[in-house]
């Protein structure tokens, strides 16, 4: 079954370059209206000091959207204030009037050592990756509601799990990203509105090493954004019952992302010493999954509790 958007709106952030143009531009051949948004500001990993390109990214997507037929308007709102989720999100009611998918790809990324993070570069991260998918979210999700549901794809990065040189505060806010999901799908559940994270691996930014892999042409064929699209995509489609899901991707590849709560050790009496000797059963291996929805933690820690 070819998954179609026909009558279908979708509104994708930061869809002028890199990850979210190659969105945009799948979700458009499948028949979906889209709203691409871009900022279009210079693209800079460290202090946000970068030129501007010269149009905004975003009126050339609508362009190549247009060429093959299908229905795409731009808008230049910013994710980071509430005022400019409204405005992306009203640019899709007043052009085709509805909502049924956001993508929340939009987000500056700056890294610095821990210890001399700038504090302005804390407030950039926080919002635009966190604040910015609550603001375009919001409102969005008040039109699902009312509307039968809807189809929400956040996005986090591989930085979240650790391991990035000076990725810190960066992955203070991914991670935030994956929490928000899981929050949105327990409640727009019952609501007919799914919410999932995508962790994509792409290299948007060519001429960059990826971790130790020094920066080539088929290391740029090999990640190219273009294979997270349909993974988007899919999860974007209403006959995806996935829900609170975080799923890596990348290179042809994807793969669920799953957390897990150990059985633990229980002694109301612990002490320090008690806990010392007993990390291998505090840490142990019998676990059970730990999704948006559902945790054992307070059947283990309730066991023998009589009111």
């Amino acid at each position: 079954m070819i998954m179609r958007f026909d009558e279908k709106v979708v509104i994708v952030t930061g869809a002028g370059r890199n990850l979210g143009r190659e969105y945009a531009l799948e979700f458009a051949a499948r028949g979906a209206s889209v709203v691409v948004n871009d900022l279009g500001v210079g693209i800079s990993d460290t202090d946000g000091s970068a030129d501007a390109p010269a149009t905004n990214p975003a009126d050339d997507v609508v362009d190549k959207i247009r060429s093959i037929g299908a229905n795409a308007v731009a808008n230049h709102d910013d994710i980071a204030s509430p005022a400019g989720g409204r405005a992306i999100v009203n640019a899709a009611l007043d052009a085709f009037g509805r909502v049924d998918v956001v993508v929340n790809n939009a987000g500056q990324v700056r890294m610095a050592p821990f210890e001399d993070f700038p504090e302005e570069s804390i407030d950039t991260l926080i919002d635009t990756q966190l604040r910015g998918t609550l603001n375009v979210s919001r409102p969005a999700w008040k039109w699902m509601k009312d509307n039968g549901g809807g189809r929400i794809v956040n996005v986090s990065s591989g930085a979240a799990f650790g391991g990035v040189p000076n990725g810190s505060v960066y992955a203070m806010a991914k991670m935030g990203v994956i929490g928000l999901t899981r929050g949105m799908a327990s409640e727009g559940a019952p609501h007919g509105i799914h919410v999932n994270v995508v962790v994509p691996y792409a290299k948007t930014r060519p001429g960059t090493a990826f971790g130790p892999i020094p920066w080539s042409e088929k290391l740029g064929q090999w990640l190219d954004p273009r294979l997270v699209a349909p993974l988007v995509v899919f999860l974007s489609h209403h006959d995806c019952e996935m829900n609170g899901e975080t799923i890596s991707v990348g290179a042809g590849w994807a793969g669920g992302v799953h957390m897990e709560l150990s059985d633990g050790f229980s002694d109301r009496d612990a002490t320090v010493e008690d806990l010392a000797a007993n990390v291998d059963r505090l840490m142990s291996l019998e676990r059970s999954p730990l999704t948006a929805t559902s945790s054992k933690a307070v059947r283990l820690l309730m066991a023998g509790f009589r009111p």
